[in-house]
């Protein structure tokens, strides 16, 4: 399968890259925080087997990740910015009948999309629980010490493991800053009238953001699926990719 670039300036004039691979029903996959398309979706195999099963799967690079613009002034960085920059996307490719996915960071803004007012037919939320989205303050507050002290953090230590992968992927410290404040929690009641329905899957070792199992009770249309390893590890294997595109056909 050929894999297409492309970018396109956003609400503020923010150029915002993604790429696509396959032919088919669209699918939009959003990835975590340092991360961006290729790291999440494509290196490990999820997109080809979702692409493998008929879909054109559409990965955008959050701003300040991958090859999307990293404005240093805070003014780009507005309330639910990413969930502002994939609206945009989805007007500029003049999606109508769409789904959409997420794993941690973005399933967090595939949440936030839903609360919004976007209506995909489906949504995945992956390596996400109840509490990184009625909350995730804390977490937020975290990664915010984590690129605050990234040069000095000691080996061995989770803080060190999230500073490496910062700079590995070559992320702008000061503008992801700006996206961690950006971001906007989801009450439960909200999260209860979201009838989209919705694959949680999430790995049986991962509890950075809560709870998955208590997620998938909550929202209305849930199923929940568990896959081996933790919250760095599961995105990684097979199963992920898989246990995806199999919910997609099956819900087709």
């Amino acid at each position: 399968m050929t894999l297409h670039h492309d970018g396109f300036l956003s609400f503020d004039g923010v150029r915002i890259a993604w790429t696509e691979l396959g032919q088919g029903r669209p699918i939009l996959l959003l990835h975590g925080l340092f991360s961006n398309g290729a790291t999440n979706w494509r290196k490990y195999g999820a997109a080809a087997e979702i692409a493998a099963a008929g879909y054109r799967v559409i990965m955008p690079d959050f701003r300040a990740h991958g090859d999307s613009a990293a404005p240093a002034e805070a003014a780009h960085y507005p309330p639910d910015v990413l969930a502002l920059d994939i609206e945009a996307l989805v007007r500029h490719l003049d999606l109508g009948d769409f789904d959409l996915g997420g794993y941690s960071l973005g399933a967090r803004t595939v949440v936030r999309l839903l609360a919004r007012g976007l209506r995909p037919a489906r949504a995945v939320l992956g390596g996400m629980g109840l509490a990184g989205l009625t909350g995730g303050a804390e977490r937020a507050q975290w990664f915010l010490n984590v690129i605050a002290n990234r040069d000095t953090v000691q080996p061995g230590t989770a803080e060190y493991g999230a500073a490496q992968f910062m700079k590995q992927n070559g992320i702008d410290a000061e503008a992801v800053a700006h996206v961690l404040r950006s971001q906007q929690a989801t009450p439960q009641a909200v999260l209860q009238t979201l009838a989209t329905p919705t694959l949680v899957v999430c790995g049986v070792q991962d509890q950075d953001n809560g709870s998955a199992p208590d997620l998938a009770l909550v929202l209305p249309a849930a199923s929940y699926l568990e896959i081996p390893g933790n919250h760095m590890s599961a995105v990684t294997r097979p199963d992920f990719g898989t246990a995806i595109a199999a919910w997609l056909q099956h819900r087709s």
